[in-house]
Protein backbone atom coordinates (compact mmCIF):
# COMPACT_ATOMS: atom_id res chain seq x y z
CA UNK A 1 0.00 0.00 0.00
CA UNK A 2 1.56 3.57 -0.67
CA UNK A 3 1.73 5.77 2.14
CA UNK A 4 -0.80 8.86 1.86
CA UNK A 5 0.05 11.93 0.78
CA UNK A 6 -0.05 15.27 2.84
CA UNK A 7 -2.28 16.76 0.42
CA UNK A 8 -5.03 14.03 0.66
CA UNK A 9 -4.22 13.54 4.89
CA UNK A 10 -4.16 17.32 5.60
CA UNK A 11 -7.34 18.18 3.92
CA UNK A 12 -8.84 14.94 5.50
CA UNK A 13 -7.86 15.58 9.32
CA UNK A 14 -10.42 19.01 8.76
CA UNK A 15 -13.08 17.14 7.45
CA UNK A 16 -13.00 14.48 9.84
CA UNK A 17 -13.82 16.87 12.35
CA UNK A 18 -16.95 16.94 10.87
CA UNK A 19 -17.56 13.24 9.72
CA UNK A 20 -16.57 11.45 12.89
CA UNK A 21 -18.85 11.76 15.72
CA UNK A 22 -18.29 10.21 18.55
CA UNK A 23 -14.11 9.36 18.69
CA UNK A 24 -11.82 9.31 21.80
CA UNK A 25 -8.83 11.19 21.82
CA UNK A 26 -5.93 9.11 21.74
CA UNK A 27 -2.09 9.73 21.53
CA UNK A 28 -0.12 9.21 18.43
CA UNK A 29 0.87 5.14 17.80
CA UNK A 30 4.55 6.46 16.92
CA UNK A 31 5.76 9.47 19.64
CA UNK A 32 9.53 10.84 19.20
CA UNK A 33 10.87 8.77 21.62
CA UNK A 34 10.05 5.98 19.68
CA UNK A 35 11.75 7.03 15.89
CA UNK A 36 14.59 6.77 15.07
CA UNK A 37 17.62 10.21 14.98
CA UNK A 38 17.77 9.90 11.41
CA UNK A 39 14.02 10.94 11.19
CA UNK A 40 13.52 14.11 9.23
CA UNK A 41 10.02 14.94 8.83
CA UNK A 42 6.69 14.04 11.09
CA UNK A 43 3.33 14.87 10.91
CA UNK A 44 0.84 13.44 14.03
CA UNK A 45 -2.40 13.54 14.18
CA UNK A 46 -3.87 12.65 17.57
CA UNK A 47 -7.43 11.67 16.51
CA UNK A 48 -11.16 13.97 16.70
CA UNK A 49 -11.78 15.42 19.98
CA UNK A 50 -14.95 14.22 21.65
CA UNK A 51 -17.94 15.97 20.77
CA UNK A 52 -18.33 18.12 23.90
CA UNK A 53 -15.05 19.58 23.17
CA UNK A 54 -15.56 19.93 19.36
CA UNK A 55 -18.93 21.75 20.32
CA UNK A 56 -16.87 24.12 22.91
CA UNK A 57 -14.60 24.94 20.06
CA UNK A 58 -15.79 28.20 17.80
CA UNK A 59 -14.18 26.63 14.64
CA UNK A 60 -15.43 23.19 14.88
CA UNK A 61 -18.88 24.37 16.02
CA UNK A 62 -18.81 26.48 13.21
CA UNK A 63 -17.32 23.65 11.06
CA UNK A 64 -19.98 20.91 11.82
CA UNK A 65 -22.86 23.86 11.63
CA UNK A 66 -25.58 22.54 8.99
CA UNK A 67 -25.62 25.94 7.38
CA UNK A 68 -21.10 24.92 6.84
CA UNK A 69 -22.68 22.11 4.49
CA UNK A 70 -21.71 23.51 1.32
CA UNK A 71 -17.71 24.09 1.80
CA UNK A 72 -17.15 20.62 3.59
CA UNK A 73 -18.98 19.13 0.63
CA UNK A 74 -16.65 20.99 -1.36
CA UNK A 75 -13.40 20.49 0.24
CA UNK A 76 -14.22 16.42 0.33
CA UNK A 77 -14.57 17.49 -3.53
CA UNK A 78 -11.55 18.91 -3.53
CA UNK A 79 -9.50 15.85 -1.29
CA UNK A 80 -10.84 13.11 -4.06
CA UNK A 81 -10.62 15.62 -7.13
CA UNK A 82 -8.15 13.12 -8.46
CA UNK A 83 -11.12 10.63 -8.83
CA UNK A 84 -12.35 12.90 -11.57
CA UNK A 85 -9.08 12.86 -13.85
CA UNK A 86 -9.59 9.26 -14.29
CA UNK A 87 -12.96 9.33 -15.86
CA UNK A 88 -12.72 5.09 -16.56
CA UNK A 89 -12.48 4.72 -12.57
CA UNK A 90 -15.58 4.92 -10.41
CA UNK A 91 -15.72 8.21 -8.18
CA UNK A 92 -16.45 7.97 -4.12
CA UNK A 93 -19.81 8.94 -3.86
CA UNK A 94 -20.81 11.05 -0.29
CA UNK A 95 -21.48 8.25 1.52
CA UNK A 96 -18.56 6.56 1.27
CA UNK A 97 -16.51 9.53 1.54
CA UNK A 98 -18.30 9.47 4.64
CA UNK A 99 -17.14 5.75 5.32
CA UNK A 100 -13.72 6.16 4.88
CA UNK A 101 -13.25 9.76 6.35
CA UNK A 102 -14.28 7.82 9.78
CA UNK A 103 -10.77 6.21 9.97
CA UNK A 104 -9.52 9.18 10.22
CA UNK A 105 -10.67 9.54 13.71
CA UNK A 106 -8.07 7.51 14.80
CA UNK A 107 -4.67 8.97 15.22
CA UNK A 108 -1.64 8.32 12.86
CA UNK A 109 1.96 9.20 12.62
CA UNK A 110 3.07 10.22 9.27
CA UNK A 111 7.36 10.93 8.52
CA UNK A 112 10.49 10.43 6.70
CA UNK A 113 13.33 8.56 7.55
CA UNK A 114 16.73 9.89 5.91
CA UNK A 115 19.01 7.52 4.07
CA UNK A 116 21.51 5.23 6.19
CA UNK A 117 25.33 6.36 5.69
CA UNK A 118 28.04 4.59 4.94
CA UNK A 119 31.86 4.99 6.52
CA UNK A 120 34.58 7.07 3.64
CA UNK A 121 37.16 4.58 4.11
CA UNK A 122 39.93 7.38 3.12
CA UNK A 123 38.76 10.20 5.47
CA UNK A 124 35.79 8.18 8.22
CA UNK A 125 33.46 10.78 7.68
CA UNK A 126 29.94 9.75 6.93
CA UNK A 127 28.53 9.80 2.99
CA UNK A 128 25.57 9.10 1.24
CA UNK A 129 25.82 5.50 -0.80
CA UNK A 130 25.94 6.84 -4.23
CA UNK A 131 25.39 3.49 -5.66
CA UNK A 132 22.36 2.69 -3.66
CA UNK A 133 18.85 2.76 -5.31
CA UNK A 134 16.46 5.64 -5.19
CA UNK A 135 15.37 5.89 -1.24
CA UNK A 136 12.05 6.46 -0.12
CA UNK A 137 11.95 7.02 3.46
CA UNK A 138 7.95 7.44 4.07
CA UNK A 139 6.46 5.98 6.78
CA UNK A 140 2.86 5.62 8.06
CA UNK A 141 1.94 4.19 11.66
CA UNK A 142 -2.26 4.10 12.06
CA UNK A 143 -3.77 3.19 14.98
CA UNK A 144 -6.10 0.75 13.70
CA UNK A 145 -8.11 -0.29 16.29
CA UNK A 146 -11.84 -0.40 16.04
CA UNK A 147 -11.23 -0.02 12.55
CA UNK A 148 -9.76 -2.92 10.87
CA UNK A 149 -12.57 -3.81 8.56
CA UNK A 150 -13.28 -0.43 7.69
CA UNK A 151 -9.14 -0.40 6.78
CA UNK A 152 -9.36 -3.33 5.02
CA UNK A 153 -12.23 -2.16 2.62
CA UNK A 154 -9.99 1.13 2.13
CA UNK A 155 -6.65 -0.98 1.38
CA UNK A 156 -8.77 -2.97 -1.34
CA UNK A 157 -10.21 -0.22 -2.76
CA UNK A 158 -6.97 1.62 -3.36
CA UNK A 159 -5.36 -1.25 -4.78
CA UNK A 160 -8.07 -1.93 -7.35
CA UNK A 161 -7.89 1.56 -8.50
CA UNK A 162 -4.18 0.88 -9.69
CA UNK A 163 -3.77 0.85 -13.69
CA UNK A 164 -1.46 -1.97 -13.20
CA UNK A 165 -2.03 -4.65 -10.12
CA UNK A 166 1.12 -4.66 -8.02
CA UNK A 167 3.24 -7.80 -7.61
CA UNK A 168 2.23 -9.28 -4.43
CA UNK A 169 4.51 -11.41 -1.61
CA UNK A 170 4.58 -12.17 1.76
CA UNK A 171 7.92 -11.21 3.62
CA UNK A 172 8.87 -11.76 7.07
CA UNK A 173 10.69 -8.72 8.74
CA UNK A 174 11.22 -8.78 12.52
CA UNK A 175 9.07 -11.35 12.87
CA UNK A 176 6.30 -10.00 11.17
CA UNK A 177 4.74 -11.23 8.35
CA UNK A 178 4.91 -8.04 5.92
CA UNK A 179 3.17 -7.96 2.75
CA UNK A 180 5.43 -6.51 -0.11
CA UNK A 181 3.87 -4.44 -3.01
CA UNK A 182 6.00 -4.16 -5.96
CA UNK A 183 4.41 -1.49 -8.81
CA UNK A 184 5.66 0.55 -11.50
CA UNK A 185 6.67 3.42 -8.81
CA UNK A 186 8.75 1.24 -6.71
CA UNK A 187 8.60 -1.06 -3.39
CA UNK A 188 6.54 -0.62 -0.27
CA UNK A 189 5.64 -2.77 2.56
CA UNK A 190 2.23 -3.18 4.86
CA UNK A 191 1.74 -5.05 7.60
CA UNK A 192 -1.33 -5.09 10.25
CA UNK A 193 0.59 -6.00 13.35
CA UNK A 194 -1.66 -5.94 16.63
CA UNK A 195 -3.37 -2.88 17.05
CA UNK A 196 -1.02 -1.10 14.22
CA UNK A 197 -1.33 -0.76 10.50
CA UNK A 198 2.32 0.16 9.57
CA UNK A 199 3.31 1.10 6.37
CA UNK A 200 7.05 1.97 4.26
CA UNK A 201 8.78 2.75 1.69
CA UNK A 202 12.23 0.85 3.00
CA UNK A 203 12.49 -2.66 4.01
CA UNK A 204 15.20 -1.13 6.85
CA UNK A 205 12.86 1.70 7.63
CA UNK A 206 10.17 -0.86 8.14
CA UNK A 207 11.80 -3.22 10.25
CA UNK A 208 13.09 -0.04 12.71
CA UNK A 209 9.16 0.90 12.77
CA UNK A 210 8.50 -2.87 14.15
CA UNK A 211 10.81 -2.77 16.20
CA UNK A 212 10.36 -0.08 17.86
CA UNK A 213 6.66 -0.34 17.81
CA UNK A 214 7.35 -3.51 19.55
CA UNK A 215 9.32 -2.20 22.09
CA UNK A 216 12.30 -4.30 21.00
CA UNK A 217 14.98 -1.24 20.80
CA UNK A 218 13.86 0.42 24.02
CA UNK A 219 16.98 2.21 25.20
CA UNK A 220 18.16 2.99 21.79
CA UNK A 221 18.59 6.52 20.68
CA UNK A 222 16.14 8.46 19.86
CA UNK A 223 14.74 11.52 17.83
CA UNK A 224 13.76 12.96 21.28
CA UNK A 225 17.00 12.78 22.21
CA UNK A 226 18.65 14.93 19.57
CA UNK A 227 19.35 18.67 20.19
CA UNK A 228 17.26 20.02 17.18
CA UNK A 229 14.05 18.33 19.41
CA UNK A 230 15.19 19.16 22.57
CA UNK A 231 15.87 23.06 20.98
CA UNK A 232 11.79 22.57 19.60
CA UNK A 233 10.53 20.86 22.22
CA UNK A 234 8.06 23.82 23.95
CA UNK A 235 5.68 23.62 19.96
CA UNK A 236 5.77 20.35 20.77
CA UNK A 237 4.45 17.15 22.71
CA UNK A 238 0.85 18.29 22.67
CA UNK A 239 -2.14 19.09 20.84
CA UNK A 240 -4.73 17.99 18.25
CA UNK A 241 -2.20 18.07 15.25
CA UNK A 242 2.03 18.57 15.53
CA UNK A 243 4.59 18.40 12.84
CA UNK A 244 8.88 18.66 13.30
CA UNK A 245 11.14 19.10 10.58
CA UNK A 246 15.05 19.11 10.95
CA UNK A 247 16.45 21.51 8.50
CA UNK A 248 20.01 20.24 8.50
CA UNK A 249 18.98 17.17 7.51
CA UNK A 250 17.93 18.37 4.39
CA UNK A 251 21.64 19.38 3.27
CA UNK A 252 22.12 15.21 2.91
CA UNK A 253 19.62 15.35 -0.28
CA UNK A 254 22.04 17.78 -1.78
CA UNK A 255 25.55 16.70 -0.51
CA UNK A 256 25.55 14.81 -4.19
CA UNK A 257 23.31 15.95 -6.60
CA UNK A 258 23.43 18.47 -9.44
CA UNK A 259 21.37 20.36 -11.79
CA UNK A 260 24.07 20.60 -15.09
CA UNK A 261 27.24 22.24 -13.66
CA UNK A 262 25.31 23.72 -10.84
CA UNK A 263 26.58 21.91 -7.43
CA UNK A 264 23.77 22.43 -4.96
CA UNK A 265 26.07 22.05 -2.17
CA UNK A 266 28.01 25.40 -2.44
CA UNK A 267 24.32 27.46 -2.80
CA UNK A 268 23.76 25.42 0.82
CA UNK A 269 26.68 26.86 2.05
CA UNK A 270 26.41 30.21 1.25
CA UNK A 271 22.92 30.41 2.38
CA UNK A 272 24.18 28.96 5.82
CA UNK A 273 21.32 26.68 5.87
CA UNK A 274 22.99 24.59 8.59
CA UNK A 275 21.92 27.83 11.02
CA UNK A 276 18.60 26.87 10.82
CA UNK A 277 18.03 23.47 12.91
CA UNK A 278 14.17 22.87 13.14
CA UNK A 279 10.96 24.16 12.27
CA UNK A 280 8.26 23.00 14.16
CA UNK A 281 4.51 23.78 15.60
CA UNK A 282 1.04 22.58 17.03
CA UNK A 283 -2.02 23.10 16.66
CA UNK A 284 -4.26 22.93 20.42
CA UNK A 285 -7.61 23.28 21.25
CA UNK A 286 -8.37 25.94 24.65
CA UNK A 287 -11.83 25.79 24.86
CA UNK A 288 -13.41 27.92 22.45
CA UNK A 289 -9.66 28.98 20.88
CA UNK A 290 -7.88 27.74 18.46
CA UNK A 291 -4.47 28.07 19.43
CA UNK A 292 -1.43 27.81 16.00
CA UNK A 293 2.17 27.99 17.36
CA UNK A 294 5.22 27.92 14.87
CA UNK A 295 8.92 28.47 15.44
CA UNK A 296 11.98 28.57 12.76
CA UNK A 297 14.76 27.78 15.46
CA UNK A 298 18.37 28.24 15.26
CA UNK A 299 21.36 30.19 15.37
CA UNK A 300 19.87 33.49 14.55
CA UNK A 301 22.76 35.56 13.92
CA UNK A 302 24.08 37.91 10.85
CA UNK A 303 24.84 35.85 7.45
CA UNK A 304 22.09 33.30 8.33
CA UNK A 305 18.77 32.57 6.88
CA UNK A 306 17.51 34.69 9.93
CA UNK A 307 18.45 37.25 8.17
CA UNK A 308 15.28 37.69 6.06
CA UNK A 309 13.10 39.03 9.37
CA UNK A 310 14.15 42.32 11.35
CA UNK A 311 14.20 42.69 14.68
CA UNK A 312 10.42 44.37 14.85
CA UNK A 313 8.95 47.52 16.32
CA UNK A 314 6.97 47.62 19.31
CA UNK A 315 4.37 49.85 17.18
CA UNK A 316 4.06 49.77 13.70
CA UNK A 317 3.97 53.23 12.31
CA UNK A 318 1.16 52.45 9.84
CA UNK A 319 -1.12 51.07 12.92
CA UNK A 320 -1.78 54.63 13.66
CA UNK A 321 -4.12 55.07 10.54
CA UNK A 322 -5.91 52.23 11.34
CA UNK A 323 -9.54 52.97 12.88
CA UNK A 324 -11.45 51.15 15.85
CA UNK A 325 -13.76 50.15 13.18
CA UNK A 326 -11.40 48.52 10.71
CA UNK A 327 -12.23 45.13 9.87
CA UNK A 328 -8.92 43.56 9.65
CA UNK A 329 -4.92 44.87 9.68
CA UNK A 330 -2.30 42.96 8.76
CA UNK A 331 1.82 44.36 9.55
CA UNK A 332 4.95 42.51 8.58
CA UNK A 333 8.65 44.12 8.97
CA UNK A 334 11.57 42.32 6.59
CA UNK A 335 15.12 42.93 6.45
CA UNK A 336 15.51 44.11 3.36
CA UNK A 337 18.97 44.72 3.00
CA UNK A 338 19.49 41.16 4.94
CA UNK A 339 17.89 39.20 2.49
CA UNK A 340 19.24 41.40 -0.75
CA UNK A 341 23.26 40.67 0.58
CA UNK A 342 21.85 36.56 1.62
CA UNK A 343 20.55 36.33 -2.17
CA UNK A 344 24.03 38.04 -3.47
CA UNK A 345 26.06 35.49 -1.57
CA UNK A 346 24.02 32.76 -3.11
CA UNK A 347 24.38 34.13 -6.48
CA UNK A 348 28.15 34.43 -6.46
CA UNK A 349 28.28 30.45 -4.99
CA UNK A 350 26.27 29.50 -7.96
CA UNK A 351 29.19 30.70 -10.18
CA UNK A 352 32.88 29.77 -10.52
CA UNK A 353 35.47 31.59 -9.36
CA UNK A 354 36.21 33.04 -13.34
CA UNK A 355 32.89 33.48 -13.62
CA UNK A 356 32.00 36.02 -10.69
CA UNK A 357 31.46 38.89 -12.95
CA UNK A 358 28.05 37.25 -13.67
CA UNK A 359 26.68 38.00 -10.20
CA UNK A 360 28.37 41.49 -10.17
CA UNK A 361 25.99 41.87 -13.77
CA UNK A 362 22.72 41.03 -12.33
CA UNK A 363 23.97 43.82 -9.59
CA UNK A 364 24.78 45.92 -12.32
CA UNK A 365 21.20 45.33 -14.71
CA UNK A 366 19.17 45.88 -11.19
CA UNK A 367 20.90 49.42 -10.48
CA UNK A 368 20.51 50.55 -14.08
CA UNK A 369 16.62 49.66 -13.67
CA UNK A 370 16.13 52.00 -10.88
CA UNK A 371 18.79 54.40 -11.06
CA UNK A 372 20.42 53.87 -8.19
CA UNK A 373 22.50 51.37 -6.50
CA UNK A 374 20.36 48.37 -4.88
CA UNK A 375 21.59 48.91 -1.36
CA UNK A 376 20.71 52.66 -1.56
CA UNK A 377 17.44 51.86 -3.43
CA UNK A 378 16.56 49.48 -0.30
CA UNK A 379 17.91 51.99 2.44
CA UNK A 380 15.08 54.09 1.38
CA UNK A 381 12.46 51.82 2.66
CA UNK A 382 11.72 50.83 6.41
CA UNK A 383 10.75 47.07 5.70
CA UNK A 384 7.48 47.98 7.21
CA UNK A 385 4.64 46.11 4.79
CA UNK A 386 1.01 46.58 6.25
CA UNK A 387 -2.45 46.60 4.93
CA UNK A 388 -6.35 47.27 6.21
CA UNK A 389 -9.71 46.45 4.76
CA UNK A 390 -12.75 49.18 6.47
CA UNK A 391 -15.56 47.58 4.23
CA UNK A 392 -18.12 45.50 5.71
CA UNK A 393 -18.63 43.99 3.05
CA UNK A 394 -14.74 43.50 1.80
CA UNK A 395 -14.87 45.58 -1.70
CA UNK A 396 -11.70 45.79 -3.16
CA UNK A 397 -11.81 49.30 -3.71
CA UNK A 398 -11.42 49.95 0.75
CA UNK A 399 -8.55 47.77 0.89
CA UNK A 400 -5.33 50.61 1.68
CA UNK A 401 -1.70 49.10 1.22
CA UNK A 402 0.94 50.90 3.28
CA UNK A 403 4.71 50.72 2.79
CA UNK A 404 6.98 52.16 5.14
CA UNK A 405 10.03 54.91 3.67
CA UNK A 406 13.13 57.39 5.29
CA UNK A 407 13.42 59.96 2.87
CA UNK A 408 10.37 61.31 0.35
CA UNK A 409 12.48 62.87 -2.16
CA UNK A 410 14.70 60.15 -2.93
CA UNK A 411 12.22 57.64 -2.67
CA UNK A 412 9.89 59.66 -5.28
CA UNK A 413 12.95 59.72 -7.68
CA UNK A 414 12.74 55.91 -7.43
CA UNK A 415 9.12 55.92 -7.91
CA UNK A 416 9.26 58.39 -11.27
CA UNK A 417 12.39 55.81 -11.79
CA UNK A 418 10.51 51.86 -11.72
CA UNK A 419 7.27 53.41 -13.18
CA UNK A 420 8.42 55.79 -15.66
CA UNK A 421 6.30 54.23 -18.45
CA UNK A 422 3.01 53.79 -16.15
CA UNK A 423 3.17 57.12 -14.23
CA UNK A 424 -0.23 58.37 -15.49
CA UNK A 425 -0.13 61.80 -13.37
CA UNK A 426 1.62 63.18 -10.34
CA UNK A 427 0.14 66.43 -8.47
CA UNK A 428 1.36 67.79 -4.86
CA UNK A 429 -1.00 68.56 -2.03
CA UNK A 430 0.15 70.42 0.75
CA UNK A 431 2.80 68.15 1.74
CA UNK A 432 1.55 64.50 0.40
CA UNK A 433 2.41 63.88 -3.58
CA UNK A 434 0.03 61.97 -5.00
CA UNK A 435 0.91 59.60 -8.04
CA UNK A 436 -1.38 57.50 -10.63
CA UNK A 437 -0.04 54.09 -12.07
CA UNK A 438 -1.04 52.53 -15.04
CA UNK A 439 -1.69 49.06 -14.79
CA UNK A 440 -3.11 48.52 -18.58
CA UNK A 441 -6.44 48.81 -20.57
CA UNK A 442 -8.60 46.40 -21.43
CA UNK A 443 -12.10 45.97 -23.31
CA UNK A 444 -15.78 46.53 -21.33
CA UNK A 445 -18.33 44.28 -22.48
CA UNK A 446 -19.43 47.24 -24.68
CA UNK A 447 -16.34 47.13 -26.98
CA UNK A 448 -15.42 50.44 -24.55
CA UNK A 449 -11.49 50.43 -23.56
CA UNK A 450 -11.29 50.80 -19.76
CA UNK A 451 -7.71 51.81 -17.99
CA UNK A 452 -6.99 50.53 -14.53
CA UNK A 453 -4.97 52.76 -11.99
CA UNK A 454 -3.50 51.80 -8.61
CA UNK A 455 -3.35 55.38 -6.86
CA UNK A 456 -0.44 56.37 -4.27
CA UNK A 457 -0.12 59.18 -1.43
CA UNK A 458 3.67 59.26 -0.74
CA UNK A 459 4.10 60.95 2.46
CA UNK A 460 7.48 61.79 4.76
CA UNK A 461 7.53 58.47 6.03
CA UNK A 462 5.12 56.53 4.58
CA UNK A 463 3.64 55.31 0.82
CA UNK A 464 -0.25 54.50 0.69
CA UNK A 465 -2.07 52.77 -1.90
CA UNK A 466 -5.42 52.16 -3.63
CA UNK A 467 -7.44 51.59 -6.42
CA UNK A 468 -9.51 54.57 -5.40
CA UNK A 469 -7.68 57.96 -4.53
CA UNK A 470 -11.11 58.27 -2.30
CA UNK A 471 -9.86 55.85 -0.25
CA UNK A 472 -6.49 57.40 0.11
CA UNK A 473 -7.91 60.76 0.59
CA UNK A 474 -10.04 59.29 3.86
CA UNK A 475 -7.32 57.88 5.45
CA UNK A 476 -5.49 60.85 4.63
CA UNK A 477 -8.10 63.10 6.36
CA UNK A 478 -7.86 61.26 9.57
CA UNK A 479 -4.16 61.61 9.68
CA UNK A 480 -3.89 64.92 12.15
CA UNK A 481 -5.88 62.90 14.55
CA UNK A 482 -4.20 59.16 13.93
CA UNK A 483 -1.92 58.20 17.55
CA UNK A 484 -1.06 54.98 18.61
CA UNK A 485 -3.54 54.89 21.34
CA UNK A 486 -6.44 55.55 19.64
CA UNK A 487 -8.03 53.76 16.39
CA UNK A 488 -7.86 49.77 16.23
CA UNK A 489 -4.90 50.43 18.95
CA UNK A 490 -7.22 51.08 21.83
CA UNK A 491 -9.71 48.07 21.21
CA UNK A 492 -9.59 46.15 23.88
CA UNK A 493 -9.59 42.90 22.45
CA UNK A 494 -6.53 44.16 20.04
CA UNK A 495 -4.83 45.54 23.45
CA UNK A 496 -5.47 42.09 25.64
CA UNK A 497 -4.23 40.37 22.33
CA UNK A 498 -1.07 41.88 22.17
CA UNK A 499 -0.15 42.56 25.84
CA UNK A 500 0.55 39.08 26.00
CA UNK A 501 3.30 38.91 23.35
CA UNK A 502 7.32 40.56 23.40
CA UNK A 503 7.82 44.07 22.81
CA UNK A 504 9.04 43.94 19.55
CA UNK A 505 7.25 42.52 16.54
CA UNK A 506 8.08 41.93 13.31
CA UNK A 507 4.47 40.32 12.50
CA UNK A 508 1.29 40.90 13.45
CA UNK A 509 -2.79 40.87 12.12
CA UNK A 510 -6.50 41.28 13.11
CA UNK A 511 -9.96 40.08 12.03
CA UNK A 512 -12.95 40.97 13.17
CA UNK A 513 -15.64 38.30 11.97
CA UNK A 514 -18.30 40.04 13.17
CA UNK A 515 -17.59 43.23 11.65
CA UNK A 516 -18.37 41.56 8.58
CA UNK A 517 -21.84 41.68 6.42
CA UNK A 518 -21.29 38.28 5.37
CA UNK A 519 -24.50 38.34 2.78
CA UNK A 520 -23.19 41.65 1.49
CA UNK A 521 -19.75 39.47 0.85
CA UNK A 522 -21.80 36.95 -0.58
CA UNK A 523 -23.17 39.02 -3.32
CA UNK A 524 -20.67 41.21 -4.30
CA UNK A 525 -18.27 38.34 -4.49
CA UNK A 526 -21.19 36.36 -6.97
CA UNK A 527 -21.41 40.34 -8.99
CA UNK A 528 -18.11 40.44 -9.55
CA UNK A 529 -17.36 36.82 -10.60
CA UNK A 530 -20.12 37.46 -13.34
CA UNK A 531 -18.41 40.84 -14.71
CA UNK A 532 -15.14 38.49 -14.80
CA UNK A 533 -16.50 36.04 -16.37
CA UNK A 534 -18.48 38.49 -19.27
CA UNK A 535 -14.67 40.59 -19.45
CA UNK A 536 -13.28 36.92 -20.15
CA UNK A 537 -15.51 35.87 -22.44
CA UNK A 538 -15.53 39.63 -25.10
CA UNK A 539 -11.46 39.25 -24.31
CA UNK A 540 -10.19 36.22 -24.49
CA UNK A 541 -9.49 33.61 -27.18
CA UNK A 542 -11.85 30.57 -27.33
CA UNK A 543 -9.48 28.22 -25.00
CA UNK A 544 -10.38 30.34 -22.30
CA UNK A 545 -12.91 29.41 -20.00
CA UNK A 546 -14.87 32.21 -17.97
CA UNK A 547 -14.47 32.17 -14.05
CA UNK A 548 -17.32 30.99 -12.39
CA UNK A 549 -18.22 31.38 -8.62
CA UNK A 550 -17.50 28.40 -6.00
CA UNK A 551 -20.63 25.60 -6.82
CA UNK A 552 -20.85 25.77 -2.45
CA UNK A 553 -21.21 29.45 -2.80
CA UNK A 554 -24.70 30.18 -3.77
CA UNK A 555 -26.41 27.74 -1.47
CA UNK A 556 -23.73 28.83 1.67
CA UNK A 557 -25.30 30.83 4.57
CA UNK A 558 -22.05 33.27 5.43
CA UNK A 559 -23.72 34.09 8.81
CA UNK A 560 -22.55 30.54 10.08
CA UNK A 561 -19.24 32.41 10.17
CA UNK A 562 -19.86 35.64 12.40
CA UNK A 563 -22.61 33.21 14.17
CA UNK A 564 -19.38 31.08 15.80
CA UNK A 565 -16.53 33.25 14.87
CA UNK A 566 -15.66 36.52 16.54
CA UNK A 567 -11.93 37.63 16.13
CA UNK A 568 -8.34 35.91 15.01
CA UNK A 569 -5.41 37.75 15.91
CA UNK A 570 -1.70 36.85 15.31
CA UNK A 571 1.87 38.00 15.87
CA UNK A 572 5.48 36.99 15.00
CA UNK A 573 9.01 37.87 16.36
CA UNK A 574 12.84 37.00 16.13
CA UNK A 575 14.69 37.00 19.09
CA UNK A 576 18.57 34.92 19.28
CA UNK A 577 16.60 31.72 18.82
CA UNK A 578 14.57 32.00 16.39
CA UNK A 579 11.39 33.58 14.37
CA UNK A 580 8.28 32.73 16.51
CA UNK A 581 4.20 32.40 15.26
CA UNK A 582 1.57 32.42 17.59
CA UNK A 583 -2.21 32.83 16.64
CA UNK A 584 -5.60 32.57 18.50
CA UNK A 585 -9.00 32.41 16.06
CA UNK A 586 -11.67 32.66 18.53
Amino acid sequence: MKVPSLRILLPMAALLCALGPNAARAQAPLEPAQMTPRTVFYLVWRGVPPADVRMANAVLAMWEDADFAPVRSAIAAGVFHSSAEKPDQPKLTREQLQEFAGLLENSFTLGYVSSPARRNLSNGAAVADAKAAAWNGMFFVYDRRGKEELLSKAVLGLRASEKEAPRLSQVAIGGVQVLRAEGKNGVSYWAEHGKYAVSAGERSVMEGLLGRLDGKVSGAASLAQSAAYQEARANLGSGLLEFFLQIPDLEKFAADSQTGTLQVRPLLDAARLDAVHSLSGHVTLEGSKTRVQAAILGEAAAGTPFDIWSAGQPTPASLAFVPADAISYNFAQFNLQGIYDTVKRVARAAFPQAQQGNADLLDTIAQQKLGMPVSNALGLLSGEFASMQTSPSMDSAKQVYFLGIRKKPETLKLVRTVFSDQLASERDEGDVTFLKISLGGKQASAGVAQWNFFNLAVTQDMIFGATRIETLREVLSNRAHASATAGLAAVPQFQAGRAQFPENLNGLSYFDFQKVDWQAVKDRWIEETKKSSVAKTVNSSQNTVPSTAPDWLAPMNLQVVSRHLHYSSSVSWKDSKGVHWDQWIE
